[in-house]
């Protein structure tokens, strides 16, 4: 079976001459459909970039990443597009919500781009809500809910076009302690019940737990990658 993602001896220089920084350093790394991956590290470590790259929202100076198969590296900006469009969803630490839009409407943003009508944008978008617990805030506004609603607002806009893969960067960076359980909670149901496989950026061990495989990066090379045996 191919796997979902593979990366061989992938490099993420920044910059030149004696200006360079090597962000990656040479990743090699393969993921499988379903799983569920936390990567680690400190600040610098190459973990961002990593997730950016595996997110096609930065591409690798050498070495090759596969998607499905797919030479991502070989792919131009629109074509990096479409894959993003239709396979990937996005989760962030700062919701990015709009501010004066309903929830509704923020969670049928990511459908404009795919043709669908006006009733078919409704239909996913208040079906994605109520997958992720709020089906009775269609209509409120981010002012409106709380942080952790926010996130699930969020979450529900990622998963509403049916993405293979999820991708969450620190996303419960900006919620307290009982909110993260939840909002890990929910991941780990959608990972589980979905066959959604996600791929989530932490620095906190607490939230780490949650995934099924634990990837940590130093200075833009893998140090460990472990399954969680908890």
């Amino acid at each position: 079976m191919t796997p979902l993602i593979e990366l061989r001896n992938l490099t993420k220089t920044y910059g030149r001459g004696d200006a360079a920084f090597q962000a990656l350093r040479g990743i090699n790394l393969t993921i499988a459909q379903g799983e569920f991956v936390a990567i680690m590290g400190h600040s610098g470590s190459g973990k961002s970039t990593l997730m950016n790259t595996l997110g096609c929202l930065d591409t690798p100076t050498t070495g090759n990443y596969l998607y499905q198969g797919i030479a991502v590296e070989q792919l131009d900006a629109d074509q990096r597009s479409l894959l993003r469009r239709h396979a990937l969803g996005f989760i962030f630490q700062g919701f990015n919500l709009l501010a004066r839009t309903s929830a509704l409407e923020n969670v049928e943003l990511p459908l404009l781009y795919r043709g669908l009508t006006k009733r078919q944008r409704h239909q996913k978008a208040t079906g994605a809500l109520a997958s992720v617990g709020l089906p009775d805030k269609l209509r409120n506004t981010p002012a409106e809910l709380s942080g952790g609603q926010q996130q699930r607002v969020a979450i529900a806009r990622a998963i509403v076009s049916d993405p293979s893969t999820l991708f969450a960067d620190e996303p419960t960076g900006n919620l307290d302690t009982a909110t993260t359980v939840e909002i890990m909670k929910l991941l780990t149901r959608l990972n589980a019940e979905n066959g959604i496989t996600i791929i989530m950026v932490t620095h906190e061990d607490d939230v780490a737990a949650y995934a099924k495989r634990i990837v940590r990066i130093t200075d833009g090379l893998i140090a460990s990658d472990k399954m969680n045996e908890n």
